[in-house]
């Protein structure tokens, strides 16, 4: 177990970079593979989840070549794929795992998707119900993985899912690649687009809005792309900022996905000072994020927004910890089923930091206060650790993380950009 020390930082000025989008990486990969040919992505993920992806794919006859920072994936369609020598491993990556089911159920294999301990207890019923329902055969341990497929011919469907989840509604429509006619989402609230977007880049007959998407079987083609920066990871650097009222913070090439950017909107109706502009649109948006630093409010999560900020919501948590008067999210229970149960997780490490909050049961509440310096765990979840590493540099004393490797998961370098990529921090 790797253990961490985060000193307070009163202010930083910067200019960043941050690592390639984890999701997108994923969506790239996968529709590589399904295409007939050479596609080359550029600035591909190399965090552990797309790792998993990956391997998986390789695993599936899917062969991969790197030179630099480009990748080329010879990709061979679904019926290109074949029989693996054994179970694939998709790690702690709930995406791999969702995603993979969507491609692999309308295959001509029997395949089982397993991972490590933490992604076995994450719930997989919510995408193997509608892909059943399109005439898959799936079985699972108590609605939870090992994962196993048996793949067939599938029909085309209309799903009303009901949980608004954009891997739900991409193992959808990655499933309707292979289905004679229509496959179409209609969605309770809107979710991100990367897979619908990514399905246009690479020629599927696909159609898409806010809070539907369609798509025809069809073949698709080879594609070059360039991953943008990762806007989740960004998400941590920016709540620091904006936390501090002399610092300011400029991060290039990131992705700008309206489905992502909810935590941006979040920031400025909390009285940051936050400005993000789109500079290319296709097939991601993409552009910069400017935060200068300032007295916050508190906020209120709920509904629709929750969707756009779940990934962030563990950060936004310490944004609350730290703005005046009292922050609400609700309508969140879909945090309970991440990496860790993280309304529990969250809510108890803040706890230790001196934050007061009320735990429900699809939500919390957080009242701004001061933070103090403690010894945290970030239970094994990437986004938890990295909160805990913005939540204590806004401490008092120092903060030790436990469980600092997890950060793995989709940020391999965070601890030293973190360190040393904060240029003129004053500790």
């Amino acid at each position: 177990m790797l253990n961490k020390v985060i000193s307070s930082i009163l202010s930083f000025h910067a200019v960043l970079q941050m690592p390639p989008d984890k999701s997108i990486s994923h969506r790239a990969l996968m529709l590589g593979a399904l295409a007939r040919g050479t596609s080359i992505i550029h600035n591909l993920s190399f965090a552990d989840d797309v790792r998993s992806t990956q391997d998986c794919l390789s695993a599936l006859g899917v062969d991969f070549a790197v030179q630099g920072e480009v990748l080329t994936v010879q990709g061979v369609g679904v019926e290109g794929l074949r029989q693996p020598a054994g179970a694939l491993d998709c790690g702690n990556s709930g995406t791999t795992m969702r995603l993979l089911a969507g491609i692999l159920a309308g295959s001509k294999m029997s395949v089982t998707l397993t991972g490590d301990e933490s992604l076995q207890r994450r719930p997989m019923q919510r995408v193997v119900k509608p892909l059943m329902a399109m005439g898959g055969d799936f079985s699972t341990v108590e609605g939870r993985p090992p994962l196993g497929i048996k793949g067939c011919q599938l029909q085309a469907v209309v799903w009303r899912p009901e949980v608004a989840s954009a891997q739900v509604k991409s193992a959808i429509l990655l499933a309707g690649l292979t289905c004679a006619g229509k496959t179409q989402v209609a969605e309770l609230h809107p979710t991100r687009d990367h897979t619908e977007r990514m399905l246009k880049a690479f020629g599927a007959k696909v159609a898409y809005g806010p809070a539907w998407a369609e798509v025809e079987g069809s073949t698709i083609a080879p594609f070059e792309f360039r991953v943008p920066g990762d806007v989740s990871a960004a998400a941590f650097f920016v709540v620091l900022a904006a936390c501090l009222p002399q610092a300011s913070l400029r991060i290039e090439g990131v992705g700008l996905n309206p489905g992502r950017t909810g935590f941006l909107e979040v920031l400025r109706d909390m009285g940051a000072s936050v400005h993000w502009e789109v500079e290319t649109e296709d097939p991601e948006p993409t552009g910069f994020i400017e935060v200068r630093g300032s007295r916050l409010q508190g906020f209120s999560i709920a509904k629709d927004l929750v969707p756009r900020v779940i990934d962030e919501l563990p950060v936004l948590a310490v944004a609350a910890a730290c703005a005046e008067g009292r922050s609400v999210v609700r309508d969140a229970t879909e945090l309970r089923f991440k990496e860790s149960d993280r309304i529990r997780a969250l809510l108890g490490e803040l706890n230790k930091l001196g934050v007061k909050s009320e735990e429900y049961a699809d939500g919390f509440a957080i009242t701004g206060g001061r933070l103090s310096g403690a010894v945290v765990n970030s239970h094994g979840d990437h986004r938890l650790a990295m909160a805990l590493a913005v939540a204590g540099a806004l401490a008092s004393g120092s903060t030790t993380i436990h469980g600092a490797e997890s950060v793995a998961v989709s940020y391999p370098d965070f601890w030293d950009d973190f360190a040393h990529k904060l240029r003129g921090a004053q500790l």
